[in-house]
């Protein structure tokens, strides 16, 4: 008796190992995935302006950092007692306006060097609903608590979020021509829009990226069905019945890493799991001889590691 409906996958073609250079652009679905890359310790850059949930936001991103097209005074703004831009997550918010140009035009060189180098590029999109300001007609990445009559809301169409991913996409090939994408639809349900207002978005996100992955070194990994059709129970969200839970993420990771990770690496995964699962233990008694000798059987595995993946950083 099948109690699931399973959604087919096939190993990808271009798959990421140790050598592999990640970038990561999106929604917080991007996060989830990401974090799974940083602990496994891959190599990787994860959302260097915050989360970023629509795609007009993800292309601000990206052509200013490649067109190296810096922040300046003009760009940001004073809000409860914070200084504030629109095109970055509150995350990069700061108490002074020098702190927060520094912090954006420090993310945008970052963003340019991993684009540089980028051997991988997964983009995950949340939503069609945007924001524009209606002080300068621009869509905004983060409203930051301005009172909503300052925006107005739109629903981006299938043809304009495909022009943007095109964009998307051919400014990062015009420096980097041998980067493989994979995009992804956040199986997060904006559902403050409206449950059916959510769906079309998703739907326009789904039209618009099944449009451009007809193209070669564009792929498409079923996270949002995957959430929708073999996880349909509530049991594997959070308390707020929108996120997927802990419990989902690890099943859209393992089904992930199935089809995009080489398999000649999973030894090198399960070994820095060990390592990652020893360095969060905690002892009884620190200074025990037992003790002792596990931190040194802990040292010997991270230099044993570390001779042959030196970029691999463990902290205790």
């Amino acid at each position: 008796m099948k109690l699931q409906t399973i959604i087919p996958l096939a190993k990808a073609n271009n798959q990421i190992d140790y050598n592999s250079q990640l970038l990561m652009l999106g929604s917080c679905f991007v996060e989830n995935i990401g974090d799974k890359f940083s602990y496994f310790k891959f190599q990787s850059v994860q959302n260097p302006f915050g989360i970023l949930f629509n795609p007009k936001a993800i292309e601000t991103l990206v052509t200013r950092a490649i067109y190296e097209n810096t922040y300046t005074s003009e760009d940001v703004f004073y809000l409860n007692e914070r200084w504030q831009c629109y095109d970055a997550h509150s995350n990069l918010s700061a108490n002074s306006k020098e702190e927060l140009l520094n912090n954006l035009n420090t993310a945008l060189e970052v963003t340019l060097q991993q684009i540089k180098k980028a051997s991988h590029i997964l983009i995950t999109l949340g939503t069609a609903w945007v924001y524009r300001f209606k002080t300068t007609k621009a869509l905004v990445a983060n409203c930051h608590k301005v009172p909503q009559k300052e925006f107005t809301k739109e629903l981006l169409s299938g043809a304009t979020i495909q022009e943007s991913l095109n964009s998307i996409v051919t400014l990062i090939q015009s420096i980097n021509p041998d980067a493989q994408f994979v995009f992804t639809v956040s199986p997060v349900r904006h559902i403050k829009d409206g449950f059916v207002e959510n769906q079309h978005s998703k739907a326009h996100l789904l039209t618009a990226i099944h449009q451009i992955v007809k193209q070669e070194a564009i792929s498409y990994f079923p996270s949002y069905e995957i959430m929708m059709d073999e996880l349909r129970d509530y049991r594997f969200y959070a308390d707020d019945m929108v996120h997927p839970n802990s419990i989902a993420v690890n099943y859209i990771w393992e089904k992930f890493k199935n089809v995009w990770i080489n398999p000649l690496v999973l030894d090198v995964i399960n070994e820095v799991d060990i390592i990652q699962k020893s360095i969060a233990h905690r002892p009884f008694n620190a200074v025990s001889e037992q003790h002792q000798k596990f931190l040194k059987k802990l040292g010997v595995k991270i230099t044993r590691i570390q001779k042959v993946y030196p970029f691999m950083k463990f902290e205790a």
